[in-house]
Protein backbone atom coordinates (compact mmCIF):
# COMPACT_ATOMS: atom_id res chain seq x y z
CA UNK A 1 0.00 0.00 0.00
CA UNK A 2 1.49 3.58 -1.27
CA UNK A 3 2.10 6.02 1.55
CA UNK A 4 1.53 9.01 0.35
CA UNK A 5 0.99 12.69 2.18
CA UNK A 6 -0.96 15.36 1.10
CA UNK A 7 -0.52 19.04 1.75
CA UNK A 8 -3.76 21.49 1.39
CA UNK A 9 -4.87 24.63 2.67
CA UNK A 10 -8.59 25.67 2.33
CA UNK A 11 -8.00 28.66 0.47
CA UNK A 12 -6.66 27.24 -2.52
CA UNK A 13 -9.76 25.94 -5.09
CA UNK A 14 -6.78 23.92 -6.49
CA UNK A 15 -6.89 21.62 -3.65
CA UNK A 16 -10.89 21.71 -3.83
CA UNK A 17 -10.91 20.89 -7.28
CA UNK A 18 -7.91 18.18 -6.66
CA UNK A 19 -9.78 16.48 -3.66
CA UNK A 20 -12.17 15.59 -5.71
CA UNK A 21 -10.04 13.25 -7.30
CA UNK A 22 -8.37 12.26 -4.07
CA UNK A 23 -11.41 11.50 -1.50
CA UNK A 24 -12.43 8.53 -3.56
CA UNK A 25 -8.77 6.80 -3.43
CA UNK A 26 -8.50 3.56 -2.08
CA UNK A 27 -5.79 0.87 -1.30
CA UNK A 28 -3.88 4.32 -0.07
CA UNK A 29 -2.16 4.93 3.54
CA UNK A 30 -3.17 8.72 3.38
CA UNK A 31 -1.59 11.26 5.96
CA UNK A 32 -3.37 14.70 5.43
CA UNK A 33 -1.70 17.77 6.60
CA UNK A 34 -3.42 21.37 6.52
CA UNK A 35 -0.62 24.21 5.85
CA UNK A 36 -0.94 27.73 5.66
CA UNK A 37 -0.32 28.34 2.06
CA UNK A 38 0.90 31.94 3.41
CA UNK A 39 3.89 30.40 5.55
CA UNK A 40 5.09 28.56 2.59
CA UNK A 41 4.83 31.71 0.20
CA UNK A 42 6.93 33.82 3.15
CA UNK A 43 9.57 30.97 3.33
CA UNK A 44 10.76 30.84 -0.62
CA UNK A 45 10.58 34.69 -1.17
CA UNK A 46 7.18 33.86 -3.32
CA UNK A 47 4.27 35.59 -4.29
CA UNK A 48 0.58 34.04 -4.46
CA UNK A 49 -1.39 33.89 -7.96
CA UNK A 50 -3.65 36.38 -6.39
CA UNK A 51 -1.32 39.02 -5.84
CA UNK A 52 -1.24 40.32 -9.47
CA UNK A 53 -4.28 41.76 -10.86
CA UNK A 54 -4.13 40.22 -14.15
CA UNK A 55 -2.84 36.73 -13.43
CA UNK A 56 -5.89 36.55 -10.71
CA UNK A 57 -8.61 37.64 -13.06
CA UNK A 58 -7.22 34.34 -15.57
CA UNK A 59 -6.79 32.08 -12.85
CA UNK A 60 -10.00 32.37 -11.58
CA UNK A 61 -11.97 32.40 -14.89
CA UNK A 62 -9.76 29.43 -15.74
CA UNK A 63 -10.58 27.58 -12.07
CA UNK A 64 -13.92 28.09 -13.23
CA UNK A 65 -14.30 27.06 -16.51
CA UNK A 66 -12.24 23.79 -15.35
CA UNK A 67 -14.78 23.03 -12.63
CA UNK A 68 -17.62 23.42 -14.76
CA UNK A 69 -15.91 21.65 -17.73
CA UNK A 70 -15.25 18.72 -15.03
CA UNK A 71 -18.92 18.78 -14.00
CA UNK A 72 -17.70 20.25 -10.22
CA UNK A 73 -19.56 22.37 -8.79
CA UNK A 74 -17.61 25.65 -7.74
CA UNK A 75 -18.28 29.10 -6.18
CA UNK A 76 -16.15 31.67 -4.73
CA UNK A 77 -16.42 33.04 -1.76
CA UNK A 78 -17.42 36.34 -0.99
CA UNK A 79 -13.91 37.71 -1.00
CA UNK A 80 -10.53 35.79 -1.97
CA UNK A 81 -8.20 35.45 -0.64
CA UNK A 82 -9.24 35.26 2.82
CA UNK A 83 -7.82 34.01 5.78
CA UNK A 84 -7.97 30.55 5.84
CA UNK A 85 -6.65 29.96 9.63
CA UNK A 86 -9.92 29.07 11.51
CA UNK A 87 -10.68 26.28 8.78
CA UNK A 88 -7.43 24.75 8.92
CA UNK A 89 -7.07 24.73 12.94
CA UNK A 90 -10.80 23.20 12.77
CA UNK A 91 -9.77 20.78 10.96
CA UNK A 92 -6.68 19.98 12.83
CA UNK A 93 -8.78 19.83 15.78
CA UNK A 94 -11.53 17.18 14.00
CA UNK A 95 -8.57 15.15 13.23
CA UNK A 96 -7.84 16.00 9.74
CA UNK A 97 -10.00 13.26 8.42
CA UNK A 98 -11.23 12.44 5.29
CA UNK A 99 -15.03 14.00 6.46
CA UNK A 100 -13.52 16.21 7.99
CA UNK A 101 -11.91 17.61 4.92
CA UNK A 102 -14.30 17.15 2.60
CA UNK A 103 -16.58 19.25 4.85
CA UNK A 104 -14.25 22.39 4.90
CA UNK A 105 -14.03 22.02 1.06
CA UNK A 106 -17.46 21.97 0.58
CA UNK A 107 -18.23 24.80 2.99
CA UNK A 108 -15.85 27.46 1.01
CA UNK A 109 -16.13 25.97 -2.61
CA UNK A 110 -19.45 24.81 -2.96
CA UNK A 111 -21.64 26.48 -1.06
CA UNK A 112 -19.18 29.55 -2.04
CA UNK A 113 -19.46 30.54 2.21
CA UNK A 114 -16.38 32.87 3.50
CA UNK A 115 -14.80 32.51 6.76
CA UNK A 116 -14.69 35.84 8.04
CA UNK A 117 -18.28 36.28 9.46
CA UNK A 118 -17.76 34.48 13.01
CA UNK A 119 -21.32 33.10 12.19
CA UNK A 120 -19.70 31.09 9.18
CA UNK A 121 -16.99 29.62 11.51
CA UNK A 122 -19.26 28.37 14.26
CA UNK A 123 -21.04 26.32 11.10
CA UNK A 124 -18.26 25.11 10.13
CA UNK A 125 -17.58 24.14 13.35
CA UNK A 126 -20.29 22.67 13.97
CA UNK A 127 -20.84 20.46 10.96
CA UNK A 128 -16.98 19.24 12.09
CA UNK A 129 -18.61 17.73 15.55
CA UNK A 130 -17.03 21.09 17.10
CA UNK A 131 -19.25 21.95 19.97
CA UNK A 132 -16.89 24.70 20.84
CA UNK A 133 -15.98 26.98 17.98
CA UNK A 134 -13.81 29.81 20.27
CA UNK A 135 -11.61 27.26 22.15
CA UNK A 136 -10.94 25.16 19.01
CA UNK A 137 -9.49 27.92 17.34
CA UNK A 138 -7.65 28.96 20.59
CA UNK A 139 -6.69 25.00 20.78
CA UNK A 140 -2.56 25.25 21.39
CA UNK A 141 -2.54 21.70 20.27
CA UNK A 142 -4.33 23.39 16.80
CA UNK A 143 -1.69 26.05 16.30
CA UNK A 144 1.11 23.91 17.09
CA UNK A 145 0.24 21.26 14.53
CA UNK A 146 -0.02 23.44 11.73
CA UNK A 147 3.31 25.27 12.41
CA UNK A 148 4.92 21.88 12.85
CA UNK A 149 3.21 21.47 9.27
CA UNK A 150 4.80 24.06 7.69
CA UNK A 151 7.93 22.84 9.14
CA UNK A 152 7.64 19.51 7.61
CA UNK A 153 6.11 20.58 4.31
CA UNK A 154 9.59 22.70 3.57
CA UNK A 155 11.71 19.52 4.62
CA UNK A 156 9.87 17.39 2.53
CA UNK A 157 10.15 19.92 -0.79
CA UNK A 158 6.67 21.01 -0.83
CA UNK A 159 6.54 24.91 -2.16
CA UNK A 160 2.74 25.25 -2.85
CA UNK A 161 -0.43 23.87 -2.56
CA UNK A 162 -1.97 21.09 -3.39
CA UNK A 163 0.96 19.08 -2.77
CA UNK A 164 0.68 15.11 -3.14
CA UNK A 165 4.40 13.79 -1.24
CA UNK A 166 5.44 9.91 -2.66
CA UNK A 167 8.25 8.12 -2.64
CA UNK A 168 10.36 11.01 -1.90
CA UNK A 169 8.56 12.85 -4.98
CA UNK A 170 6.82 16.04 -4.76
CA UNK A 171 3.53 16.20 -7.34
CA UNK A 172 2.80 20.26 -6.87
CA UNK A 173 -0.81 21.17 -8.45
CA UNK A 174 -3.87 19.78 -9.09
CA UNK A 175 -2.91 19.36 -12.64
CA UNK A 176 -0.06 17.14 -11.50
CA UNK A 177 -2.94 14.62 -10.27
CA UNK A 178 -1.93 12.59 -13.62
CA UNK A 179 1.76 12.38 -13.02
CA UNK A 180 0.96 11.39 -9.43
CA UNK A 181 -1.62 8.72 -10.74
CA UNK A 182 1.09 7.56 -13.25
CA UNK A 183 3.75 7.21 -10.61
CA UNK A 184 1.61 5.39 -8.21
CA UNK A 185 1.11 2.69 -11.20
CA UNK A 186 5.12 2.64 -12.08
CA UNK A 187 7.11 3.82 -9.03
CA UNK A 188 10.28 3.56 -11.54
CA UNK A 189 8.29 6.25 -13.71
CA UNK A 190 11.30 8.99 -13.23
CA UNK A 191 14.25 6.18 -13.03
CA UNK A 192 14.99 7.19 -16.70
CA UNK A 193 17.60 8.92 -18.43
CA UNK A 194 15.50 12.01 -19.45
CA UNK A 195 14.94 12.67 -15.96
CA UNK A 196 17.97 12.27 -14.52
CA UNK A 197 19.54 14.35 -16.80
CA UNK A 198 16.91 17.16 -15.44
CA UNK A 199 17.80 16.31 -12.58
CA UNK A 200 21.32 17.73 -13.26
CA UNK A 201 20.74 20.51 -15.81
CA UNK A 202 22.56 23.42 -14.85
CA UNK A 203 21.13 27.11 -14.62
CA UNK A 204 22.21 28.92 -18.12
CA UNK A 205 21.08 32.47 -16.60
CA UNK A 206 19.87 33.83 -13.33
CA UNK A 207 17.20 36.84 -13.17
CA UNK A 208 18.73 39.89 -11.68
CA UNK A 209 16.48 41.00 -8.86
CA UNK A 210 16.15 44.68 -7.25
CA UNK A 211 17.51 47.63 -8.96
Amino acid sequence: MAAVTWYFDVVSPFAYLQWQRLKPMHGIAWTFRPVLFAALLQHYGHCGPAEFAEKRRFTYRHLQWRAARAGIPLRFPPAHPFNPLPALRLCCVAGNTAQAIDHAFDFVWREGRGLVDPGDVSCLAHRLGIDDPAAALADPAAKAALLANATRAIADGVFGVPSLVAGGHVFWGEDATDMFLDYLADPGLFDTQAIRRLDALPVGAVRKRGP
